[in-house]
């Protein structure tokens, strides 16, 4: 029943008001904290929580034991207790009546949180001085949102420290009820004795809150949404003794972390009288927690004045209370999901993860359907080629520490985190490593992990404190970098390389012995002989074969699916068998009339080595060829503040660095030009093959190279965020992404192992029947025959080239685009760009240079002086080409501008605000009406690009601009009309300017649309791919008509167009707009230069043709393969020994296909 009845404003509150005690329900008033009363004595204390007939002390729920905890929103605080309407009473407790007593409280002092006192004071303004001892009054004004309308930051660091810090004391509160489901990590915490977090803790509660702290600012309604303690909101804690509760100074500063006027519902309770149950729910959606949502919560109906939150975070009256707690019943909280905190947040975690021991595309198969399986795993992404696995994790039901732990034991591969987000650096720990992470961690640093026995990984936050100030003076002992370790987007794949390679020569020099013994013209000694190749053969079935047995068995059973390792277990099992079983009778002096093989067991599993070894270097320096990462300069000349040089590792930039650019030297990162000038080569990263000029002021890209001048550069961001890791970023994720041509090939991939152990089994039965009825051999010989070449039909197949003919297509294709300046950002686009049916330009800015120049310029307004400062301070801020067009003439000609407050700019239309009651407005002519007005017309008539500015609906000036066509824009587009692709432009501009600009490039008047809003180019983009053209096909019983699907591209580069970017099958952003156009886009051009649609369109056409020629290689392979395998042709066949050279031979062109990609002409 709810709590919550009115009562009328400014009424004290009673005793005898609340007749059940905090446990139940409440019939009349509810003070806005969510406990009751204070009562007078010690055994009102505990009888008001749990009733008459419940021996607290005996439950040990209710008696005060003192605990020391920090759960202040400001700073550590003394003991305190929780409220105690959690639900901790005995269904059969009856709360006791209270002692009829007026308590008088101050409507800010929140029972569930501790108090300011008049002396205290917190920085960054959480809690401020104020007087105390006022009564508490109710009112109907709404309790103002937790943390509302702070200034600064709601958390920082130091909230996951205490929130590590909670943990640490909840663990050794419960520790004396929990039973032997305790972990060892239980056993490791200090229980927070020292004041500090134990390192299990501190380093879990970083890992999993760092993230979501830095992306949102807050953690406080995430918390609270867990049911865990917020900064603003206690979570249950066991009894404590009752205690003033004082506010201390600190660090944290609480800001918004709740939304402002979201809607939130009483603290609520669950308490039982009989057999009734009266609950409330708290806020957030949290199903039966009781009023730790304080800071958030307030009741229906009263609202108050103060909630938890008022005296938290806002300046507020403060008093000593006492309260009243209790014991919530808890279970064990390590099975407890939502609020265990070593599962993290109810939120989602993007997870890239190494992938190492992937050989083929079974593997990757047998990957995404593990992951699959686990049900926190949403939007997987694998790639056989990268070695790769990405995710995004539900935080609330999984960590990523489970997710490896079980990928690991269900699949035999090798999987490591792979950090994206934030700066980090390796370091040599002085001593030993274990210690080294358990000191004190220098402010700034958010994760440290070993790497191996002398380096460990550290994370930190380069805002705080800068990479070289870390490692000269952060920690009490001097630290050195370590070396650089490799792309660890590379890494899994090069320690996979180096695995097979040492694998592979430790099966060839097994192999080598037992092929002298078998094949060259050594003395008969038969059994010797084949006891030594017995012990070799062994060797190289468990050691190096025996990987293979596992990976099988564990796809087939957890994956349920049938791979090439399947296959090699299968043949190389039955070669070695029968060698074994061969041998036994040759010992027994009975040989069989073939005798024992184990050359061909041997030399099988060494082929089939050399083969996967072979192939996964090709695929991993392919990879590595087109790796922009590979750009980033190691090292860097810093310049100091005297002027002094100094080279250090490029990875101990920091913030706030001078570095120098000597001629001919790489670009260490970005940064903008302070002193200096030269010509740069961009080419790598833009595709531009002219140098650049470079003066001061201007922005240089990582990873150019200086010419012949000297530049000095302040830097703007570090190496790990830089231009070249945003790029490698976008085009790792086309990689990653797989175009619907790959489910062609993953359907067939799945179907080939099954049918190929058909074949073989048909194969196995045909010669059998061969050999005894055709040959007359004895059943033994005709088995071996067969058995030979049933061996060989399992090996000699491949579903490996099927599998690579699209991703390592895509790989190489989408590298060599990003060389030449073009940005894929799915696989997508690159299978259906060459079908390219429609281009559809926007003109300012991307036709156009979008530096538009002022032709004409009137004033209507008497006062010109002052209406050239009202339209500065109108458009000053606003970024749209036009304005800033304006803004800067004006400028250049001194003037000064007016205060406009907040000027508001509507998309497609023009800017307004309100100064001293007058309306402003700015834009195009025919949102402001003035289109048919004499003093605009002709400006228009002249071509020019029409900007009104008006006062109160009376126009005031009115300018003309006008803009240059961009020097590439006639060949390109006469070049898209000669392959018979449509070109079409849309704009918001004026008609004249528009078809000025169309008539010029020889784009028809059918094609050209003018003042398009974003929803009027949106709709003509929907029309163009709504139509479908008919094409007229010749074939043998004569033409034939179908429908062509249309492919159109749009390239924009504004905000306005992002609405036609998602709209079109192609979006393709100019590298001169905004962020919201970069995400809606599918393709960037990372330089202003219309012949990168050419590039995009030439690359799809090319990819697609090696795509087709990769499957009509591996269908003619397998076919003639598995024929010669079975041994269909009468004098030739594939000898089994040699069976395992297949996946060489079947893969190699594949790869070689696509890496050919780099050097063709597009």
């Amino acid at each position: 029943m709810d709590t919550t009845a009115s009562k009328p404003n400014n009424v004290e509150v009673t005793a005898d008001d609340d007749k059940k005690g905090c446990c139940s329900a409440q019939e009349e008033v509810v003070v806005d904290s969510c406990c009751p009363p204070e009562p007078k004595s010690e055994d009102d204390y505990s009888q008001a929580c749990c009733g008459p007939n419940t021996d607290a002390k005996a439950m040990d729920v209710c008696g005060p034991q003192p605990t020391d905890v920090t759960d202040d929103c400001c700073a550590p605080r003394l003991p305190v207790a929780v409220a105690c309407n959690e639900g901790c009473c005995d269904t059969k407790a009856e709360p006791r009546k209270k002692k009829d007593s007026t308590i008088k409280r101050d409507i800010g002092a929140d029972f569930c949180t501790p108090q300011p006192q008049p002396t205290d004071d917190c920085s960054k303004g959480c809690c401020s001085s104020s007087p105390s001892n006022q009564e508490v009054k109710v009112t109907e004004d709404k309790a103002p949102s937790c943390c509302e309308g702070k200034t600064s930051p709601c958390c920082d660091s130091t909230c996951i420290d205490r929130l590590a810090l909670r943990e640490c004391t909840a663990k050794k509160s419960f520790a004396s009820r929990r039973s032997s489901k305790a972990t060892a990590s239980d056993n490791s915490c200090t229980g927070g004795e020292n004041g500090k977090p134990c390192r299990d803790h501190a380093r879990t509660v970083r890992r999993t809150y760092q993230a979501k702290l830095e992306a949102l600012g807050c953690i406080c309604r995430a918390l609270l949404a867990l049911g865990q303690e917020s900064c603003c909101a206690p979570r249950e804690r066991p009894v404590q003794k009752r205690s003033s509760i004082r506010s201390s100074r600190s660090r944290v500063s609480i800001d918004s972390c709740c939304v402002k006027g979201a809607p939130v519902t009483a603290c609520g309770s669950t308490g039982r009288s009989g057999d009734k149950k009266a609950s409330r729910s708290a806020g957030y959606g949290v199903k039966g927690d009781g009023c730790s949502k304080g800071c958030c919560a307030k009741p229906k109906a009263p609202s108050v004045a103060g909630s938890c939150a008022d005296s938290c975070c806002d300046a507020t009256e403060a008093t000593d209370a006492i309260v009243e707690t209790s014991k919530r019943v808890v279970g064990d909280v390590t099975n407890d999901v939502t609020n265990d905190v070593e599962r993290g947040l109810s939120g989602k975690e993007h997870v890239v993860l190494s992938i190492s021991g992937m050989t083929c595309t079974g593997c990757e198969t047998k990957l995404r359907r593990t992951l699959a399986t686990v049900g926190a795993v949403k939007n997987l992404k694998t790639s056989l080629v990268l070695a790769r696995a990405e995710f995004d994790l539900d935080m609330g039901a999984g960590s990523v520490v489970e997710v490896i732990k079980h990928l690991e034991r269900t699949t035999e591969f090798k999987c490591e985190k792979i950090t994206s987000q934030g700066a980090s650096i390796d370091v040599l720990a002085p001593g030993n490593t274990a210690a080294f992470i358990s000191q004190p961690w220098p402010e700034g640093v958010t994760d440290i992990r070993a790497v191996d026995k002398t380096t460990v990984h550290v994370e930190f936050d380069a805002e705080v404190v800068g990479a070289r100030d870390l490692v000269d003076k952060g920690w009490d002992t001097p630290v050195e970098l370590a070396q650089l370790r490799a792309d660890p987007t590379l890494e899994a794949g090069s320690k996979h390389v180096r695995n097979m390679g040492l694998i592979t020569l430790l099966s060839i020099a097994l192999t080598i012995p037992v092929l002298v013994m078998a094949w060259a013209p050594l003395p008969e000694r038969e059994l010797a002989y084949g006891s030594a190749s017995l012990a070799l053969a062994t060797i190289v079935q468990v050691v190096v074969a025996g990987p293979f047995y596992p990976k099988a068995l564990k796809s087939l059973i957890f994956s349920r699916v049938i791979e090439m390792d399947l296959l090699i277990v299968l043949s190389t099992s039955a070669a070695y068998i029968f060698s074994v079983v061969s041998f036994g009778f040759l010992v027994s002096h009975k040989p069989l009339s073939t005798g024992e093989f184990f050359e061909t067991s041997t030399l099988l599993v060494t082929l089939i080595m050399v083969g996967r070894y072979v192939s996964a270097l090709a695929r991993q320096k392919a990879v590595e060829s087109i790796s922009i990462r590979s750009l980033q300069a190691s090292t860097a000349l810093v310049v100091d503040r005297s002027g002094e040089e100094k080279e250090i590792d490029a990875r101990l930039l920091q913030y706030g660095d001078v570095f120098k650019v000597v001629p001919e030297s790489r670009v260490p990162t970005d940064g903008t030009v302070i002193s200096g000038s030269s010509e740069l080569d961009e080419s790598m990263m833009t595709g531009e093959s002219k140098p650049v000029e470079k003066y001061v002021g201007s922005s240089l890209i990582a990873g150019s190279i200086n010419g012949s001048g000297t530049l000095n550069v302040r830097l703007t961001r570090l190496p790990g965020d830089n231009t070249i890791s945003n790029i490698a970023g976008m085009v790792d994720e086309a990689k990653l992404s797989k175009p619907k041509i790959q489910d062609i090939a993953d359907r067939v991939a799945s179907y080939f192992v099954p049918v190929v152990v058909g074949i073989t089994i048909i194969t196995f039965s045909i010669w059998i029947a061969v050999g005894i009825a055709v040959r007359k051999q004895s059943g033994s010989e005709a088995t071996i025959q067969a058995v030979t070449y049933a061996i060989t039909v399992l090996i000699v197949s491949c579903p490996c080239a099927i599998g690579l003919a699209v991703p390592m297509v895509i790989v190489i294709a989408s590298g060599v685009a990003a060389e030449r300046g073009v940005i894929f950002k799915s696989a997508d686009s690159i299978e259906v760009a060459y079908k390219t049916s429609h281009v559809v330009f926007d003109k300012t800015g991307t036709i156009t240079n979008g530096k538009l120049t002022i032709a004409q310029e009137d004033y209507v307004a008497d006062d010109v002086t002052s209406t050239k400062g009202l339209i500065l301070g109108l458009v000053g801020s606003i970024k749209h080409p036009v304005s800033a067009a304006v803004a800067a003439h004006l400028k250049a000609q001194g003037i000064s501008p007016s205060t406009v407050s907040d000027p508001k700019a509507l998309t497609g239309k023009g800017v307004e605000a309100t100064v001293s009651g007058r309306k402003l407005q700015a834009g195009n002519s025919r949102w402001l009406g003035f289109s048919t007005d004499p003093r605009v017309e002709p400006i228009l008539t002249k071509g020019y690009t029409v900007f009104c500015f008006t006062i109160d609906g009376s126009l005031a000036a009115v300018f003309g601009l006008e803009d240059s066509i961009r020097p590439d824009a006639l060949e390109t587009i006469a070049t898209l009309q000669k392959s018979g692709i449509a070109v079409h432009v849309l704009s918001g501009d004026d008609d004249g300017a528009v078809r000025g600009v169309a008539t010029q490039l020889g784009i028809p008047d059918g094609h050209v649309r003018s003042r398009c809003t974003p929803a009027d180019k949106q709709a003509y983009i929907q029309t163009l791919m709504a139509r479908r053209p008919h094409t007229t096909t010749e074939t043998r019983r004569g033409p034939r008509k179908s429908l062509k699907e249309p492919v159109v591209i749009f390239c924009g580069d504004g905000t306005n167009d992002a609405v036609a970017l998602a709209q079109a099958t192609i979006g393709v952003h100019m590298n001169e707009g905004t962020d919201v156009a970069k995400s809606a886009a599918d393709v960037v051009l990372m330089r202003p230069s219309l012949a990168g649609i050419l590039t995009a369109i030439a690359i799809s056409r090319k990819a697609i043709h090696r795509i087709a020629f990769n499957f009509g290689w591996s269908f003619a392979y397998n076919l003639v393969a598995i024929l010669l395998g079975a041994g269909a042709f009468v004098h030739a066949r594939i000898p089994p020994e040699f069976a395992g050279l297949g996946e060489l031979a079947s893969v190699l062109p594949v790869i070689a296909a696509a890496v050919l990609l780099r050097w063709s002409k597009v």
